[in-house]
């Protein structure tokens, strides 16, 4: 029961190199990540007329980007959140219209089914604040979710649902949207990592590159789970943290429920394949290393709200972004800790996935016994107040930074892609991004962490 015996789930380094450059001499931005922020950060500057060169350690959507649940979501998006998802979800459905069937994108419903009245009751107060937004979610009575789910073999309060929100098979989508950006005019190169920025009278000149130098005025650092330890090279701190999270896939099964839920410390949502997304809802585990010390007073108010939602490990793999002898310091000349570890593919935890498979089973009882067909993990690439930095520099000109998804990055990625790159080139971002901003994590602000839905 692994990845491995499930062909295409998730990418890993015996996937061949599909984009192999050739590096250019100059471009206009250089893109530092191949998850689906930086892919469609590449396709939305390509498709100005800008030559756009993105950088991946590893394989395109190696790590988180095709490791998360494929959920793209409105249902207890933070507020600031919502509108950007608004537009993620008309982005979505553009190039689904242009790729064609292989992202596997189809409107199914997403909700949080609610345990309890005063559980149903937050859903309410989200949703009181969310339509003001444009949110077009709902509260369910307890008959409606039982009409919802007709097979559950018990009933709930009630549920935050969201009929518009879809489904992606991630594995695939981000992938495409890569040979597309490629086909716009933007330069993917696999296997090619970022070492250092490239740094004259304190502006961005260029990137330095295990295969060369490219001379650049723009960088964009989208490197999910490895920015805070690429950007910390440079000087630049933001208080991030890798977050470890388990996901499994059943093999094709009878189709009990047509859309996605979370509860309790289950989600699933059903797969283009026949099978189900399973994950232990929830539930992460922190590996305890230098930075995770550094940061913790940061996290405590998540901790707080959630104390038993995280288990504490003693110390992360060797070459993990915040592994006790994780190089914190190299040059461009040297070999850096991306080459290292080409592909952050954490083992994992199968006791959690066995878990969910059990209480799917469970739920759903006609199903009989779940069987896994398939289990992986990922890092997530998180921030103490659960929303992203999504922001340029002002001390390093040049510099750019979309990280910190906290685990909402799929769904999202494509608008903050088109966001990226018009704020890189002084275009009109359309949004409101204070709340995303660099500096809020030393200008005095006090941290008020997003929705815990």
């Amino acid at each position: 029961m692994n990845a491995r015996a499930y062909p295409g789930l998730p990418i890993t380094e015996g996937n061949p190199v599909v984009h192999a450059g050739p590096l250019p001499a100059r471009a206009d931005v250089v893109i530092v990540g191949g998850g689906v922020i930086g892919v469609t950060t590449a396709l939305n500057l390509a498709r100005k007329g800008l030559r756009p060169v993105l950088l991946e350690k590893g394989r395109i959507a190696g790590e988180q980007s095709a490791r998360n649940w494929g959920w793209i979501r409105q249902t207890g998006r933070d507020l600031a959140e919502l509108p950007i998802m608004l537009e993620a979800q008309t982005l979505w459905r553009e190039l689904a219209e242009e790729i064609g069937e292989g992202l596997g994108l189809r409107r199914i419903g997403l909700s949080y089914l609610a345990e309890s009245e005063a559980e149903l009751a937050g859903f309410a107060d989200w949703l009181e604040r969310a339509r003001e937004v444009g949110a077009d979610s709902r509260l369910l009575s307890r008959a409606e979710v039982a009409g919802l789910m007709p097979g559950a073999a018990r009933s709930f309060a009630g549920a935050l649902h969201t009929p518009s929100d879809m489904k992606a098979e991630p594995w695939a989508a981000v992938p495409l949207i890569a040979r597309l950006a490629e086909k716009s005019g933007a330069v993917l190169a696999e296997a090619c990592a970022a070492r250092v920025i490239d740094i004259a009278a304190g502006r961005v000149s260029g990137v330095v590159t295990e295969r060369g130098r490219i001379a650049t005025d723009s960088v964009v650092v989208a490197g999910g789970a490895w920015s805070s330890l690429f950007l910390r090279r440079h000087g630049v701190e933001i208080p991030q943290l890798s977050v470890h999270a388990t996901v499994c896939a059943t093999g094709p099964l009878p189709q009990v429920v047509a859309g996605g839920a979370a509860v309790g410390d289950l989600a699933f949502r059903p797969r283009a394949d026949g099978g189900y997304t399973l994950a232990p809802s929830g539930f992460h585990e922190v590996f305890v290393g230098p930075d995770a010390l550094r940061r913790a007073r940061r996290y405590l108010p998540v901790l707080r709200r959630e104390p038993f939602g995280r288990r504490f490990r003693a110390a992360a793999p060797r070459g993990f972004p915040d592994a006790w002898m994780t190089p914190r310091r190299w040059e461009g000349d040297e070999e850096s800790p991306f080459e290292r570890m080409r592909i952050l593919d954490p083992l994992p935890n199968l006791g959690r996935a066995e878990r969910a498979a059990r209480a799917f089973g469970a739920l759903f009882p006609e199903l009989g016994p779940v069987p896994i067909r398939a289990a992986w993990a990922g890092m997530i690439d998180a921030m103490p107040d659960v929303v992203p930095v999504v922001d340029v520099v002002h001390d390093m000109p040049g510099l750019a930074i979309c990280t910190g998804l906290s685990g909402h990055g799929f769904g999202i990625g494509p608008a903050f892609g088109r966001i990226m790159a018009d704020l890189v080139t002084g275009g009109d971002v359309g949004h409101d991004l204070h709340r995303f901003r660099f500096g809020r994590f030393t200008d005095g602000s006090v941290p008020e962490p997003g929705p815990g839905l």
